[in-house]
């Protein structure tokens, strides 16, 4: 099976982003990662821009690779939940801990400007119950790697933040979330 990029997550811009933001966050990394650029420039991560850039900036293709985005996205958290069942409780809470934090992590970075998720948003990604959601809340919170509001709004802390990147780094820098089955496995000693 050959893994389906996250072009959103490539130019780091909402899936809900307007078609000029589109064209603006493109014009901006383009000009950094164009091989003439000395200082910058980096001629794999330009390619790769132009490649989704080619996909997003038309409304044809943009709107067939959603329906593409939001099956992948289903199938994500499928898997993983599939995966909880086959281990043991401390085990899928760890790959559910890494899980929320990698969503509310994604979440600060495409939408700075209400980077939270509710409890509700949460259920519905991850397919786990809100009451089961509820330990996995508390022990971000206790730790700091999470907030939550009053209104029950989630954010990820700069500790948070912090946190998932040297995870990531000790795993070789294999994001769970972009994983197969069999390296979500693989990555469960690594795991909170």
């Amino acid at each position: 099976m050959s893994e389906i990029q996250d072009y959103y997550e490539i130019l780091q811009i909402s899936p809900n982003a307007e078609p000029e933001t589109v064209h603006r966050v493109y014009r901006l990394l383009a000009q950094r990662f164009h091989p003439d650029n000395t200082e910058t420039g980096n001629e794999d991560r330009f390619r790769q821009l132009s490649e989704v850039y080619q996909v997003l900036g038309d409304p044809e293709k943009r709107a067939q690779y959603d329906i593409i985005h939001a099956n992948l996205k289903q199938e994500r958290w499928r898997l993983i939940s599939a995966n909880q069942h086959a281990g043991d409780d401390f085990e899928s809470e760890q790959l559910v801990r890494l899980m929320v934090l990698e969503l509310l992590y994604i979440r600060r970075r495409t939408d700075f400007t209400d980077p939270g998720l509710s409890l509700f948003d949460l259920e519905s990604l991850t397919g786990r119950a809100r009451e089961h959601l509820q330990f996995t809340i508390w022990f971000l919170v206790q730790k700091k790697y999470v907030t939550r509001a009053d209104d029950g709004v989630v954010t990820i802390t700069a500790d948070g933040v912090e946190y998932l990147e040297k995870t990531s780094e000790r795993s070789g820098g294999q994001r769970r979330l972009n994983a197969g089955p069999d390296s979500v496995a693989a990555g469960k000693a690594s795991a909170l």
